[in-house]
């Protein structure tokens, strides 16, 4: 029997347990991850740009050592070893912990550097109607760093997408440690590895084309596009 129609029957069987681990936990842990390190890297950023002294030593220092470190080494300092500090921690909050961490810190770096982008005129004008600094930054700031920013924020989240792989190392459920379990029986990692490839190809690829279209409605020269019909 040639080998294609051997990995054919296998591929089929297993899809189902790859893309309800995808739903159920890489989904799941994306999602989650990338909201929380969002708002951690807002807070940084802004920690940052407008903080005291002490603040802002204790956010680059955060940055410093996130970015600084592979993130499967911090995945394995929260998950083995935490427990040496009596700090246990199951394997899908560790792995979520672990993904904000790191999501905010590169994250922090986009959002400081967009609102810096900023014109300083737009903080005066905010000032000049008179709008507080928290009424300035709402309101005028940050919907205008938000536009800039998609375009990385777009590509750290679909980056986090195929970085969920490394959750196997800590024995989280995900796809990919689905993928090494089935291969685990059935000795065929080419054709199982690949149909995990596969997958996390399709999902990045339909992100992709939705970052297309959402970038497509923004200004050109800092308004909206409009949305094409």
């Amino acid at each position: 029997m040639p080998t294609w129609l051997h990995w054919l029957p296998l591929m089929l069987e297993s899809l189902p347990s790859l893309l309800w681990a995808g739903l159920t936990f890489t989904i799941p842990l994306t999602l989650l991850s990338f909201t929380f390190g969002l708002m951690l890297g807002l807070v940084t950023a802004v920690a940052r740009l407008f903080g005291p002294a002490p603040v802002v030593a204790i956010a680059r220092f955060y940055v410093w050592v996130i970015r600084g470190t592979p993130l499967l080494v911090q995945l394995f300092v929260i998950f083995y070893g935490l427990p040496s500090a009596n700090i246990l921690l199951d394997a899908f909050t560790a792995a979520l912990i672990g993904f904000s961490l790191n999501v905010g810190a590169y994250t922090s770096e986009i959002i400081r550097a967009v609102i810096s982008s900023v014109p300083r005129g737009q903080w005066e004008a905010a000032y000049s109607i008179g709008m507080s600094w928290s009424q300035a930054m709402r309101r005028t700031i940050l919907p205008q760093a938000a536009r800039v920013a998609v375009p990385p924020l777009s590509n750290t989240f679909i980056s986090l997408v195929k970085d969920t792989s490394l959750a196997a190392a800590i024995t989280v459920p995900e796809m990919f440690q689905t993928a090494q379990r089935i291969v685990a029986t059935t000795y065929e990692p080419l054709i199982l590895y690949i149909l995990a490839a596969l997958i996390y190809l399709a999902m990045s690829s339909v992100l992709s084309a939705l970052q297309v279209r959402l970038e497509r409605r923004f200004a050109r020269y800092g308004g909206f596009l409009e949305a094409r019909t």
